[in-house]
């Protein structure tokens, strides 16, 4: 036995010297086990520099081999195999699960160097490995070398494992070109229904739905049947297509062909239907569900909740979430935050504080996002003193905010005005460790604007700079419009070209804000050229009423009504419709006496008539309601092209749908 056996007998298996050279299955055996102890470091240490001794730092074991390559000596064949491969194996498969990628391409050149047999087990654990660290080019470049360089032919085992771990890293475009070169042109392997499943995941990713559905008709010609991930897969896709019609004849197509959905299954089409709005729907699903033999789960009813919310339907979901009890179907934060949130959507965030106290004598403390939720919702109803009392509740309870609960209570705080108190919360947040974000700098930069407080505005912007938070759109839009606001426009001209010269990207937001305060100050051809400026420059930024109004204002405060009749034609063109505002301001200066061509019920009939021309039935019927707002009667030739769009037969059949969707949810 040669004296290198011997070392390595006597520190990695602790047998003395005199007791001979164990068998091959012992010394399987007791690698394994000291690969999974804490010894595991001493295989990797052993070096074939100087086998008598272990390197005495991390620096000097990285340059050495994981193993000693005498440690596994030419044995006798047994089969395809030979003595010490499954050692080989064990190794592959320790190394695999600790991630240790140098380590497992020196097996793998000592295991082709001493021509020993690969199997694809070990392929499969690495290309696992590869995908836990995020590494899909290295699979795909592994499996390109199993049967080229390794002489292990791949299977569709392995290609389901490399897609798979393509997939996982959302290089979707690549999983096709692999699935087409491997599958399609080379014919290297066979898929089965799971490599359809991986495939048809993809393709509804890239919305793709057309193709995926043409897949999907070709798996029987494969003699490859759908299974029920297969269906599921497929009808998510023609959901989020908006394809409901089409799920729906899936899911009777998959019980007809004897594949049974599951309630996962389901939840895809509720999940698609509510989404849509379309509730009554979604509650025949639940039926069919039940005729199945499918119990609905926390996912369903959630998603039904959820739905209800969307609606506005509060009352339907919380009784809906005491049936969810009685199914005993344990309600999550994710059901309750949705209630809580759906209700302070509708204005009624006191409700939604004491649901939360009810959640939470149950056994449900409030989150992050409820906390958040609640005292958001209540500094915008006008609450302050309830939303700072919830705040104290929620520090004498423990619990720790964090940037996000932060972030709300300070912008509550600027929106009453006390833009100083939400700056003691700012340096409180800071002492704990939590850092501000650009959306609390400018709800700070916005109380201070309102107050009128310009220059500590603008050193929160500064402070915002050196915290690499000031450099944003969001943050630009608020210290230009606050600019703007507080009449200083030169300094709000200074940040715009600031902005521009730093590449970016401009809104109708920050458009109008420059418009609104040149304006103010009296730069009409300013605001108009830089209006013209926005509709002519190919941004793709199209100006909204609100631009138009600003302008409509200036023009015909300053006697420009002709121009403001040219801009309100232009206006019209471009495919905007007039609101209240518009009617208000031109009403206001035909009664000044301004213009005498026409009076006001003219002005208005004629909008009509214009929006009508165009099929823009919105915008007429509402330009009729600000008539009969104003007791402007219209003309019965006015009421007639007005019915006439509004009482189309789809639009009648819509309306009619709909009334049947309320009383049947109802």
């Amino acid at each position: 036995m040669s004296y290198t056996c011997s070392v390595f007998r006597a520190q990695f298996f602790k047998i003395p010297a005199d007791k001979g050279m164990p068998s091959s299955v012992t010394i399987v055996t007791l690698i394994r086990k000291r690969l999974s102890s804490k010894g595991f470091s001493q295989i990797r240490y052993f070096s074939v520099i100087n086998p008598r001794k272990a390197p005495e730092n991390e620096q000097e074991s990285a340059i050495e081999p994981p193993i000693h390559e005498d440690i596994f000596k030419s044995g006798p064949k047994l089969g395809s195999f030979r003595v010490g491969d499954s050692t080989f194996y064990t190794l592959i498969e320790n190394f695999a699960k600790t991630g240790d990628f140098i380590s497992l391409e020196k097996v793998f050149s000592q295991m082709k160097r001493e021509r020993r047999v690969f199997i694809e087990r070990n392929f499969i654990l690495v290309f696992k490995a590869y995908g836990k660290a995020k590494k899909p080019m290295k699979a795909l470049d592994l499996f390109d070398k199993m049967w080229v360089e390794y002489q292990c032919r791949p299977s569709v085992r392995s290609f389901n494992s490399v897609i798979n771990v393509v997939i996982q890293e959302g290089l979707f475009n690549k999983a096709l070109e692999f699935y087409s070169s491997i599958v399609l042109h080379e014919k290297q392997v066979s898929p089965n229904v799971l490599t359809y499943n991986l495939i048809l995941k993809v393709l509804c990713r890239l919305d793709l739905i057309d193709r995926a559905i043409q897949i999907f008709r070709e798996m029987p010609l494969k003699k490859c049947t759908p299974d029920v991930f297969t269906y599921c897969t497929l009808m998510d896709g023609l959901c989020k297509e908006d394809r409901i019609n089409e799920a729906v004849c899936l899911l009777d197509e998959m019980q007809v062909e004897g594949c049974f959905p599951n309630a996962a299954t389901f939840n895809v089409l509720i999940n698609g239907l509510c989404k849509k709005g379309d509730l009554s729907r979604a509650s025949k699903v639940v039926d069919n569900m039940f005729l199945k033999g499918c119990v609905p789960n926390e996912v369903t009813y959630n998603t039904l909740i959820h739905g209800l919310c969307l609606k506005g339907k509060l009352d339907k979901a919380v009784t809906l979430l005491d049936r969810m009890v009685k199914a005993k179907c344990v309600p999550n934060d994710i059901t309750y935050s949705t209630i809580i949130n759906g209700l302070v959507k509708q204005g009624r965030a006191s409700d939604a504080a004491s649901m939360s106290i009810s959640l939470e004598e149950r056994g449900l403390p409030a989150n992050h996002y409820v906390y958040s939720t609640l005292i958001s919702g209540l500094f915008k109803e006008g609450k302050p003193e309830k939303a700072m009392n919830l705040w104290k509740q929620m520090i004498n309870k423990g619990f720790k905010p964090n940037t996000v609960v932060y972030s709300t209570l300070i912008d509550g705080l600027c929106r009453e005005m006390k833009p100083d108190e939400a700056m003691d919360v700012l340096e409180e947040m800071k002492k704990i460790g939590c850092e501000a974000n650009a959306f609390i700098y400018s709800s700070l930069m916005k109380g201070f604007f309102k107050k009128g407080d310009t220059d500590k505005a603008l050193e929160i912007w500064k402070e915002a700079e050196s915290q690499n938070c000031g450099q944003n759109e969001v943050c630009y839009s608020v210290i230009i419009h606050g600019l703007c606001n507080n009449g200083k426009v030169k300094e709000a001209t200074i940040f715009w070209e600031n902005m521009l010269s730093k590449g970016y990207k401009l809104d109708v937001v920050l458009y109008t804000s420059l418009i609104h305060g040149l304006c103010n100050n009296g730069c009409l051809e300013e605001s108009l050229k830089l209006f013209n400026q926005m509709i002519c420059e190919g941004s793709g930024i199209q100006p909204d009423v609100v631009t138009y109004n600003i302008l409509f204002d200036c023009l015909c405060k300053n006697g420009f009504v002709s121009r403001a009749i040219d801009l309100l034609n232009c206006m019209i063109d471009q495919g905007c419709d007039p609101d209240l505002v518009t009617c208000n301001i031109f009403l206001k200066m035909l009664k000044d006496g301004m213009d005498n061509v026409e009076d006001g019920s003219e002005f208005l009939e004629q909008l009509v008539v214009r929006l009508h021309k165009r099929k823009r039935v919105v915008g007429a019927t509402k330009i009729i309601e600000v008539m009969i707002g104003k007791y402007f009667m219209p003309k019965e030739s006015t009421w007639e092209i007005v019915i006439q769009d509004v009482c189309k037969p789809k639009r009648i059949r819509a309306a009619i749908d709909r009334c049947w969707n309320d009383l049947y949810v109802q």
